[in-house]
């Protein structure tokens, strides 16, 4: 086929864990001619689910990117995880498509993972098509999940592909544009037949309720429908795109996956009503402007990385989505993060883990691009006359840390490496060096994934890792005004060492973290020694007098000091200033400060009392709440940090999983009392371990 960019349908398959979105995608991919067999989850063997970790736990851990042609239309399907820890690949995918597929089950309706997807499309004002699935499962009711929905979200949900029976009586689908019943014979591909006459009133009934929700589309359709109560099929067509793509139209397919029953029915409409590759894309120009580019096949070659993979016999893989132009093999680009060329080599499309070759890739398409040097995630790769940098997924910040080593020392630069790798591959895991606690801390969004992460380290690398909870950043201020005298005198035969200083010091705004004054007159202290004076107190602000944390939040002020003619340097005045800082601090009331963090609480409202009490026992403070719809409430508080170390285990325990967070530093808070005592015993502990 002569393939277009109108011809394009990219597609992302999304929903809670367990509503089927692998093994619709396997039915998918075998109506189309993909694959000869459409495998079942437990056998290990379907297109998606191909990583040792998926088949291993039979679930889906990351994006897989699948292609299929139907009705002469190019379906490139992005099968999704339904478990949160796995968000980012979602989010991904979304930025790589141009409509959801959001899978309920009939037999569940929806849940928390629904939830918390719609309301990310919501947020980017994306179309969406649902399709409830498993009509076959012994409590299936379309109409409840149709009520559900429509509770949950209040928007105009319009049945397209409505089922006939349920459980052990689903006997297939009845298409209402084409007012056709698909009745499925096992072993047979179902086909279009005359709707049965006991089922031709519910059809009626349902046909016109797509008439008026199609007619909404379109402003000119509305006019018509309420002169003539009717629209022709054209017309329903018409006004069913553009409903879903301007969401206001939220079409409901219905199906059985498992049984391969509603599928090409699916695919239909799919084609039918989807939109193409449309999306306009924010960027910044060579010059640092803001611009929008618009996916036009004419134009000169851009695309942006969405998704980076390492494959251990293909190497690196970049997933890319062409923006403008008509990407052809073995040619040359620029990515724009450094300038740097990138030999584009030969262009892939892929079904699961199998790539094809493909002779270009057109605006609008995704595909795959082999061994590139420079490309990451997030990357722009253009023509080197029209260079954009397209902006950066919108990831969710990773909300679970831990601190981590390997139990052999020998081994540690090898897990670094590889923990950077998988960073590269997952921009919601992260890997940081906290210089202050000497730890490496890993950042992820739950326990899940950053298990799946550890294991398969240990598993294939054979490297023992031992993890904790990280050290909490506390630091040290002071709260009343207090000065010092200090002399620094050193006699070691030749020249000496002398310095005096005098310095007051007093607290300052919280966040405002350092001042220095130099109230020097008539030159007690020549203006050479002044910056010995200044480097002093910084590096004495390193370690505190009560647990050894950073000092910050002070003004230091030098009022007076002595020099020698001969044993006076810039090292003896900062000596000096440092024993003047010390004694000073402790005549200011030093007091610990910890780390306070904003923190969103996502949860179903059955759960309110919980996470109230909850966040009190944390010594949290309640901000407010609000309900954001689907049943759900926003609740903002303020808590401190080290309440928050193993928050994502605790919440996931108090909810049943159902609830989500997002967690942000915010300020520092004075602590006094037991738990100020109980930070410096650790402190003082932890300094004997490490003389030990």
């Amino acid at each position: 086929m002569s393939l277009t960019t109108q011809s394009i349908r990219n597609i992302v398959l999304c929903g809670h864990g367990s509503t089927g979105k692998t093994t619709l995608t396997e039915q998918i991919l075998f109506n189309g001619g993909a694959i000869p067999k459409a495998e079942y989850v437990e056998t290990g063997k379907t297109v998606s689910d191909y990583t040792d970790e998926e088949i291993a736990r039979k679930v889906s851990i990351h994006v897989s990117l699948s292609t299929v042609t139907w009705n002469n239309f190019k379906i490139n399907i992005f099968d999704t995880p339904g478990i949160g820890d796995f968000m980012g690949e979602t989010i991904s995918a979304f930025r790589a498509a141009e409509c959801a597929v959001v899978l309920v089950g009939a037999d569940v309706g929806v849940q928390i993972e629904t939830i918390k997807i719609w309301r990310r499309l919501n947020t980017i004002n994306y179309p969406r098509i649902i399709f409830i699935n498993k009509m076959e499962k012994e409590h299936a009711d379309f109409d409840k999940a149709l009520a559900d929905l429509s509770d949950k979200f209040k928007v105009n949900f319009v049945p397209v592909i409505v089922p006939v029976g349920k459980g052990k009586d689903f006997k297939g689908v009845i298409d209402l544009l084409q007012m056709k019943a698909f009745l499925h014979v096992e072993g047979k591909k179902a086909v279009a037949e005359d709707i049965p006459a006991d089922l031709q009133p519910y059809a009626q009934e349902m046909r016109e309720r797509l008439v008026e929700a199609a007619a909404e589309g379109d402003d000119a359709l509305i006019e018509k429908f309420f002169a003539e109560g009717n629209l022709s099929n054209e017309e329903i067509d018409l006004g069913l795109r553009k409903g879903i793509m301007n969401n206001k139209v939220f079409p409901v397919c219905s199906g059985a996956g498992l049984e391969n029953n509603g599928v090409h029915n699916l695919l239909d409409f799919i084609t039918h009503a989807a939109p193409a590759p449309y999306r306009t894309v924010k960027a910044v120009d060579s010059k640092g402007n803001e611009t929008e580019c618009t996916i036009n096949a004419d134009g000169p070659v851009q695309a942006f990385v969405f998704k980076t993979s390492i494959d251990q016999f293909s190497g690196k893989l970049s997933f890319i989505k062409v923006i403008s132009g008509k990407l052809l093999p073995d040619g040359e680009l620029i990515n724009t993060r450094g300038e740097k060329k990138e030999k584009t080599g030969k262009l892939y499309t892929a079904v699961g883990k199998k790539h094809d070759e493909t002779d270009m890739l057109i605006a609008g398409d995704v595909g795959v691009l082999h061994k590139l040097n420079t490309a990451e995630t997030n990357d722009s790769l253009c023509q080197a006359d029209a260079m954009v940098s397209f902006t950066p997924l919108a990831l969710p910040q990773p909300v679970h840390s831990v601190a981590i080593t390997a139990v052999s020392k020998k081994d540690e630069d090898k897990l670094n490496q590889l923990l950077l790798r998988a960073a590269e591959e997952d921009l919601t895991f992260s890997v940081k060096y906290n210089k202050e606690t000497k730890e490496t801390v890993v950042s992820c969004m739950g326990e899940l994934q950053l298990n799946i992460i550890l294991d398969k380290i240990k598993d294939k690398q054979k490297i023992e890792i031992e993890t904790k909870v990280p050290k909490v950043p506390y630091r040290e201020t002071i709260q009343a005004q207090a000065g010092a005298e200090y002399a620094h005198k050193k006699q070691t035969g030749g020249h000496g060492q002398y310095a005096k200083v005098v310095i007051e010091i007093a607290p300052i705004a919280r966040g405002e973290q350092f001042k220095f004054v130099n109230a020097i007159f008539g030159g007690a202290v020549s203006k050479g020694y002044i910056p010995g004076v200044e480097k002093g107190i910084l590096e004495g602000m390193e370690h505190g007098i009560l647990a050894g944390y950073p000092i910050v939040d002070i003004e230091a002020k030098i009022v007076d000091g002595k020099e020698h003619p001969v044993d006076s340097s810039e090292m003896a005045f900062k000596l000096a200033a440092r024993g003047a800082l010390k004694d000073a601090m402790e005549k200011a009331k030093p007091v610990l400060l910890e780390p306070v963090a904003n923190l969103t609480v996502y949860v179903d409202d059955t759960y309110l009392g919980d996470i109230l009490s909850d966040i009190s026992s944390r010594r949290g403070k309640v901000l407010g709440q609000e309900p954001i719809g689907g049943g759900i409430l926003e609740v903002r508080s303020q808590v401190p940090q080290a309440e928050l170390l193993r928050y994502s285990i605790d919440l996931k325990a108090i909810t049943s999983g159902t609830a989500s967070f997002e967690m942000e530093f915010d300020h520092y808070s004075p602590i006094t009392g037991k738990i100020a005592e109980d930070v410096i015993k650790a402190a003082e502990q932890m300094k004997e371990e490490a003389h030990a």
